[in-house]
């Protein structure tokens, strides 16, 4: 039966997200008995109760080229050595379940510590460091793809659509003018510290390859410059031991203000889908919002 993407997309709700990846697990052979929804964002993540498993469910079937890509760089970063998350190998992936892509990853079992800003930035280093094979077809950084998907159906205000289609615009414009100084490489496209997991053998482990491409290593180190500068999420010390384990500050690259708005624009849009899941969504939603319309307004947004 065929399946309308776009009413799929707007229909992504933690119940139709559990819905499909129950029939998943059946294809599998898995059992999706007392699965627990533990992320909803970009993609529903899934803990299985009867294996070592995590189900990663997307939004629609517009996501199966990322879900290909996640999957082909597990197994490159396994190859490689690199300490990454892991596929299950025996299953065929990317499955399409309804208009969703769906894959299955080994569950890491957590340390008794969380992953540092220092741990972040030498992990970064380390894979800006990889050459990518030529088997391995990657995708430029695409800072703006999602965002025309997400303001067709976002159930928003308006006016706050009429702000945002402008601000987008106006960002387009910006990005056009960006030159980089370095050369392109791997680059995990969603570089913030809850990308990394700490196993109970003390490993740090990076995940979540949904945003991987082959672009400048800029886009990486966007992500927690603006955390630090703009939003204040990090205390001195901890950006200074990012930025020492890296090797650069990108808050003093002429391109920070652009990677800033891009930034700030993708958080706040990436929220936006999900305002009707609950009054706290829609309440960190608004505080966003609000804080894109007056740029030189401090942050008070919250970590999501």
């Amino acid at each position: 039966m065929a399946v309308d993407a776009a009413r799929t997309e707007e229909g992504f709700t933690s119940a139709r997200a559990t819905q499909v990846m129950s029939a998943a697990c059946r294809d599998a052979g898995l059992d999706d008995g007392g699965a627990e929804l533990i992320r909803l964002g970009e993609n529903a993540l899934f803990r299985l109760a009867s294996a070592p498993v995590i189900v990663r469910v997307a939004r629609g079937e517009e996501w199966l080229p990322k879900a290909r890509v996640e999957v082909d760089v597990s197994r490159w970063l396994t190859q490689e050595g690199f300490p990454a998350a892991q596929i299950v190998e025996d299953l065929e992936q990317p499955s399409l379940i309804d208009g969703h892509p769906v894959t299955f990853w080994h569950l890491i079992v957590e340390g008794d510590r969380k992953a540092t800003y220092g741990e972040l930035g030498s992990i970064l280093r380390d894979l800006h460091s990889l050459t990518v094979p030529d088997s391995l077809t990657l995708p430029s950084f695409e800072p703006f793809d999602k965002q025309q998907l997400r303001l067709d159906r976002a159930v928003i205000p308006d006016d706050d659509k009429a702000f945002l289609r402008k601000r987008w615009r106006e960002l387009q414009d910006r990005y056009t003018e960006l030159r980089f100084e370095t050369p392109k490489g791997p680059v995990h496209g969603d570089a913030h510290v809850q990308n990394l997991m700490v196993d109970d053998q003390g490993r740090v482990i990076l995940i979540d390859f949904e945003a991987f491409c082959y672009d400048h290593p800029e886009w990486d180190l966007m992500v927690t410059a603006v955390e630090h500068h703009s939003l204040g999420w990090q205390t001195d010390e901890q950006y200074a031991d990012f930025v020492a384990a890296y090797g650069r500050d990108l808050y003093d690259w002429p391109g920070y203000e652009t990677l800033r708005g891009i930034q700030e624009f993708g958080m706040t849009t990436w929220l936006m889908q999900n305002v009707q899941e609950d009054e706290e969504t829609a309440a960190e939603y608004r505080r966003r919002i609000a804080g894109l319309r007056n740029d030189d307004a401090p942050r008070d947004w919250r970590p999501w």
